[in-house]
């Protein structure tokens, strides 16, 4: 049954995706302690305070500024409990020690573009808007996908398209940005979509999503390096966890879910050491518990009333309580 909160949410111009089961996976009550990772519009963040009324908390972090206006408006009725900061989920570490905060309850990121992030062209996000081409989610970086698309040699654009983008059509897509801005620098988002739908052969381009959909997921994922903020996040993040406390992360695309996959079940596993280490040094407890041994995904229902959730990938696991790791090398 949805809750209340969850339907009121699920009714604004900002969809969080996966609202309902992020709420139940994360045991969101009364009096707990969380961290958003990525506020974005503060959808997720309004339902988990609103669920951990009357003196829950909530730490919200996101590195773009206009997430954090948006997100400061809609939760000013929870300012009391709310603390709001402008930095990457990478450095929740700082964040929470500048908060003289040890550990929370909770922990949530959210790995997809904001609705508000995408339909302003002028962020340079989308290829169906015509804007400059930005795509920075922190705008004090100097990197922008124009200096990337205009200054990087084929090779490395033809390799960013493939690590970052999985992109079959890398080395000419590559190639025709090269020609294209030896006539003139690509400055726009519509020019590139026009530049990478040519370079791919009529027949062969994908009917289901536009041509340039993995070449602008490439030059995002490449100028914001969200792979390795991700990575730099799950190397430290269990440390704020409390015993028993949650870890749920959000993903949408399979270079971000393979990397929480194998963080999450690497994790689990009673011995972490390195191939051929002849003695356990990890003890052989495993850290976490997986909630979800599959991605919860988002349901029918919800991908008809937010389409942009059809892609999304929940997965949530559980710190392990220290007598509970005893309790297992007592049986074995």
């Amino acid at each position: 049954m949805i809750c209340p909160v969850v339907r009121v949410l699920q009714q604004q111009e900002h969809k969080p995706v996966l609202l309902d089961e992020v709420i139940e996976h994360l045991r969101c009550t009364p009096g707990k302690s969380f961290v958003d990772g990525t506020v974005g519009g503060g959808g997720h963040a309004r339902a988990i305070l609103e669920k951990t009324a009357p003196d829950g908390r909530l730490i919200g972090i996101d590195w773009d500024e206009k997430a954090l206006v948006k997100a400061r408006s809609k939760l000013m009725s929870y300012e009391e409990r709310l603390v709001l900061v402008r930095e990457n989920f990478a450095l929740i570490g700082s964040v929470l020690a500048r908060l003289h905060i040890q550990v929370v309850d909770g922990i949530l990121l959210d790995l997809g573009l904001s609705s508000f992030q995408v339909d302003e062209a002028e962020r340079g996000f989308s290829f169906t808007l015509a804007g400059p081409l930005d795509m920075r989610m922190d705008t004090r970086g100097k990197n922008t996908a124009a200096r990337l698309v205009n200054t990087l040699s084929e090779e490395k654009l033809a390799d960013i398209l493939w690590t970052f983008g999985e992109e079959r059509w890398h080395r000419r897509i590559a190639r025709s940005i090269v020609r294209a801005r030896e006539e003139e620098a690509i400055e726009t988002t519509e020019r590139l979509a026009n530049v990478v739908s040519r370079a791919i052969p009529a027949g062969k381009r994908p009917r289901q999503r536009h041509p340039a959909t993995r070449t602008f997921q490439a030059l995002r994922l490449a100028v914001n390096r969200e792979l390795d903020h991700l990575q730099a996040f799950l190397q430290g993040a269990l440390d704020w966890l409390s015993p028993g406390g949650r870890l749920a992360i959000i993903s949408f695309h399979s270079l971000e879910d393979r990397l929480v996959k194998q963080a999450f079940a690497n994790w689990a596993r009673t011995c972490r050491c390195p191939p051929r280490t002849p003695i356990c040094q990890c003890e052989g407890r495993p850290l976490v518990r997986l909630v979800t041994k599959k991605p919860v995904v988002p349901s029918k229902l919800e991908i008809e009333a937010n389409p942009r959730a059809r892609s999304g990938r929940l997965r949530v696991v559980e710190k392990q309580k220290l007598h509970e790791q005893k309790e297992k090398e007592a049986v074995t």
